[in-house]
Parts: C-alpha cells; structure tokens; sequence
C-alpha cells in the first residue's frame, strides 16, 4: 500500500488541508474502519487495499475549494484508518485455525458399586445375544456382591431353570413314544417295506396311518429335539461371554476362581477341570440326555456316538479358559441332577409324566446288530434311490412320448398304397 503524505502545502499564503475526495462514500468508509474480525472474506482485502489507495491519494498541488461537499479530516483520523488498512492486509498471511472440538459426550461411570471397572467402559456389553450375557453377569456380581465362579454357577443355573418347561414336554413325549413303541415301528416297518417294494400306494397308506397314530397318541418326534436346540443358542452365547470376558482379561477373574482354579483366566493346570467336564458328561449321557432314552432301535447308534463325545472333547477342553469350564461344569451338573430327579417316580407323577413301560422283547420287532442295521439302512437307500430314478426316467419318457414326434413302430407306413403282385408260379 503507498504511503500517506500527511503534511500541508502552502499556495498564495492560504494552508491546504488533506481531505477527501468528493467522488468517496460513505459506505466505502465504513468497510474500511471496522475491525480486522468483522471484515469481509480475505480475498476481498486486495481490491480493498486498491480503493483505499486512490481514494486518500494526497493531491499538494490542487487546493481544496471552498465550499466544497468532502469533510475535512484531521491527520490523526488519516493514521488510525491507515493502521486498520494494514492490520488487515497483515491477516492475509495468518492462516484460519478451526476452533476446537467440543469434548465427547461421557460413555457412563467408570465404576461399579464394588469400585471395579464397568463393562461399558471395556467396551463389553450390548444388545446381541453375547452382551446381554456379559450385562446380566456384570449386574448378577455387583448386585449380590458375589465372587465371579459364584456368578457363573448361579447364572448357569437361572438359565437351566428357564428352560425347564421345555425339559418337561419333552420328557412327556419321551416317555409316550416309548409307551407306543411297538405300534410305531410295525407300522414304520410295513412303510418301508412297500417303499422298497415299489408299492407307493402302500406305502402311502401306511405313511397316513402313521400319522394318523401318532397324531391322536399326541406324539411329535420334534419335541424330543426341542431341548437341544433351546440350549444351543445359549450355551454358545455363554461360551463366548466368558472366554472374552477371559482373554480382555478381566481384572476381576483374576482372582475370581476357588479352590485349585484361582485365576479364571487361565486353564487348569492340574487338568482336573476338564476331566470332570468330561465324565460329568458322559454320567448324563448314560441315565438320559435331559431325560431322552436312548435304547429304542432306532437310536442304539447314536447312543454309541454320544458316548463317544467325552472323548472327543477332552483334548480340545483342555485348553479352555477356567471360567469356560465352570460354566460347563455347572450346566453338566445341573443336567445330571436333574436327570436323576426326573426318575423319581413321586416327582413324575407330580408333572404328570407317564410311568415308562418295559416291553417284552416278542411283542417288540426283533433287533439287529450294528453291522446288519448298517447293511440294511445302505441297502434300502440304494432301493430308494433306485425307485426315485425309475421314477424320474418313466416321467421323461412319458412327457417325451406326448410333445415329441410320433416313434415309429412299424416296418412299413399304412398310410401309403403298396402295389401288389401276385407272382404265377409255373408248374410246367
């Protein structure tokens, strides 16, 4: 910006003053003098600059008339509105720093009642089926003041008796199909029997009276798989509530286990753990899974393959977190006792539980071994596999023989006139 010629020029003894211009405005005037933060944006300020330099451009040689319309402006006025000017071109080159950031919004308190980090603010917690675990266990141990195997034992235990309704349907359903055993597997056997015959009229109509039997003995073989697949979702949820809650690790299973198992986030090291896991397992296996015999026919195998599993599990439980095993724990011990309570005949009657009745073997179909059952199942799958591709093949052709050319069968077309002669054989 050029500089300000301030002083005063005399001509014919008269002194001229700096002044305005007529051609300036007001408004002009008054962006000029405000304040450097009430400005107009900076890239505004060099036109600014501009203006201000040809209006308060000093001219010594022209006197101002008299009785002209500009106001006179004293020199003070002239350097205070000269240091605005500058003091707002100066900002050009200050950069725009952003105010800062208003501070988050607080998650909740840090600290539970025992004056223990809350899981909200771990990050634990939530609305799926994992976080509802952990929140219901946080509030279980603070509420009751409990030490964290207590909390796992008593939760497991709300969670098995919330499930115990469905443990009674399906002992009730149990205990009837195994009352109408015998009826059930003759009329399964004559179903089988026309189905790899061919005979699917047969075999329909024994598959209607089974249904029709099992429907008025009010019999669902559903309701005997009713259980495990209530207790899969949450016992998958707990599992994985508890070896994260392990593996954060969280201060309080340090120190939260009993006995032999003090730390809950370390595995056993004296493989005790995993070892009553295993045969407190295989205990409720052999009275009943949660009540479910398991010695009809048609579950003798998967009776081998459940006493199988103990085994199975062991190498793999051996490395889980303690917290993991006292919950598994807990829920096998539950199940065997309340398998055994189950068998008390006193406490059957009282759910209305039918008494169990042991049939004679000669009224029952005769048994076969492992290895012929096997056999036979395997055959039977290939005869009814065979049947449903004859089946397949017949509705081919059948749908073939109707949109496609007529096959020919004949050795010679009907529709054409064949000439005939007969040849004269001559005797002679």
């Amino acid at each position: 910006m050029s500089s300000y010629h301030t002083g005063a020029t005399r001509r014919g003894g008269c002194t001229a003053s700096v002044g305005l211009r007529t051609f300036a405005s007001p408004h002009l005037m008054a962006v000029l003098l405000t304040p450097p933060h009430l400005t107009p944006p900076l890239r505004h300020l060099s036109s600014l600059s501009s203006a201000f330099s040809k209006v308060f451009i000093v001219n010594a040689e022209s006197p101002v008339p008299e009785g002209s319309a500009a106001a006179s402006v004293d020199v003070s006025s002239v350097e205070t509105t000269s240091q605005a000017a500058s003091s707002t071109l100066d900002a050009e080159s200050i950069l725009y720093i952003p105010p800062p950031p208003a501070p988050p919004e607080a998650l909740g308190p840090t600290l539970n009642a025992l004056g223990e980090p809350t899981f909200q603010s771990l990050g634990l917690g939530g609305w799926s089926p994992v976080g509802i675990i952990q929140s219901c266990l946080e509030s279980l141990h603070v509420s009751f003041d409990l030490p964290w195997w207590g909390t796992i034992a008593i939760a497991t235990v709300i969670l098995r008796t919330l499930i115990f309704p469905l443990v009674l349907m399906s002992q009730r359903n149990a205990a009837k199909m195994n009352n109408n055993l015998p009826q059930l597997q003759i009329l399964q056997m004559k179903m089988s029997e026309a189905r790899n015959a061919g005979d699917q009229m047969n075999a329909a109509r024994y598959g209607q009276e089974l249904m029709q039997f099992m429907k008025e003995k009010e019999l669902s073989p559903f309701k005997n798989i009713i259980v495990p697949i209530a207790q899969a979702p949450i016992f998958i949820s707990m599992f994985m509530a508890l070896r994260k809650l392990a593996n954060l690790p969280l201060e309080g299973f340090k120190d939260g286990g009993m006995l032999w198992f003090t730390d809950l986030t370390l595995c056993d090291p004296f493989y005790a753990l995993p070892i009553i896991t295993s045969v407190t397992m295989l205990a409720t296996i052999e009275l009943g899974t949660d009540g479910a015999r398991l010695n009809a026919q048609n579950m003798h195998l998967m009776k081998y393959v459940l006493r199988a599993l103990p085994l199975f599990i062991f190498p793999f439980t051996i490395n889980f977190p303690a917290a993991v095993l006292c919950y598994w724990v807990s829920t096998n011990i539950f199940s065997l006792v309340q398998v055994g309570f189950l068998r008390i005949p006193a406490v059957r009657d009282y759910f209305k539980i039918d008494r169990m009745v042991t049939h004679k073997p000669e009224t029952m179909p005769q048994k076969k071994g492992v290895v012929e059952g096997f056999q036979e199942s395997w055959r039977n799958m290939k005869i009814s596999r065979e049947i449903a591709d004859r089946a397949s093949y017949d509705e081919m052709r059948f749908r073939k023989a109707g949109t496609g050319p007529v096959v020919r069968t004949y050795k010679h077309d009907p529709t054409k006139v064949i000439n005939v002669q007969a040849k004269v054989r001559d005797n002679k």
